[in-house]
């Protein structure tokens, strides 16, 4: 990786082809990769969502069980979330985690899990434990930001299979959210980043939000040099308006 130029003003965000056209798709800096929603797409989930961005492709399912854990109030639900990568689903093969769940894996399960959770009024499912399982069928960057997307559509999903069933009075949602990835390469702001970006990036992060423009987490890492606050803003503004395109893409999928 190059180390980022301290500056007072912030990297450029705008929408011209970053490196003489050399981003996958031919895409701007502040463009999403294609994004492909397909609903319903195994049997026995009471939701389940294939999520494709560009060449990543996640496989997302809810599960619905008729229990809590211990630590969750009385009359109240829960919801929680796995994390996986198929051996193929990166250049060489990734090892399954058999026996012991590694650090990375851990990190994105809880990141997935309170996102979703800040999504969902648990205090009017009832006492049902909601499982999110998040599989990386293809990795190409952004995959746990694709999850959380996939999961809140999985989710709904469920959750309107048992409003359906006569089991909910009606479905619990308080906000749609979606998240997405963005970062600085080569002192340029960019979106939805794929994995060759990804690996040369300076500052990475993963932005999820709602549909009113709320934070619900902004996670940023900065590999190289530290990150100013006029960068900072610049990558809300510009994750904002690609959790907006997302959004678009919810609801169209929500609504076929």
């Amino acid at each position: 990786m190059t180390e980022a130029t301290q500056a007072e003003t912030a990297p450029a965000a705008d929408n011209k082809q970053a490196s003489q056209n050399s981003r996958s798709y031919g895409r701007g800096n502040q463009d999403c990769r294609p994004i492909t929603i397909t609903r319903h797409y195994s049997r026995y989930a009471h939701g389940s969502v294939l999520v494709e961005v560009g060449e990543t492709k996640v496989l997302v399912t809810c599960s619905v069980e008729d229990r809590t854990p211990r630590h969750v109030k009385e009359d109240c639900g829960w919801l929680t979330a796995e994390y996986s990568m198929l051996p193929g689903s990166t250049h060489t093969r990734n090892q399954r985690e058999r026996f012991r769940v590694g650090g990375r894996t851990m990190e994105i399960q809880r990141l997935i899990g309170r996102s979703l959770r800040t999504a969902v009024d648990l205090t009017l499912t009832g006492e049902r434990t909601f499982t999110i399982d998040a599989d990386v069928i293809q990795a190409d960057g952004g995959t746990r930001t694709a999850s959380i997307t996939g999961g809140y559509v999985a989710v709904f999903d469920a959750l309107a299979k048992l409003k359906e069933a006569g089991e909910l009075e009606l479905i619990p949602i308080k906000f749609p959210i979606a998240a997405i990835s963005l970062g600085v390469v080569n002192g340029q702001v960019m979106l939805d980043l794929d994995y060759e970006e990804d690996s040369a990036a300076d500052v990475d992060a993963n932005l999820v939000m709602n549909n009113q423009g709320q934070v619900i987490e902004f996670q940023t890492t900065s590999e190289n040099a530290p990150l100013d606050r006029a960068t900072l803003d610049t990558m809300l503004d510009v994750g904002r308006a690609g959790v907006n395109t997302l959004m678009q893409h919810i609801q169209t999928a929500l609504t076929d």
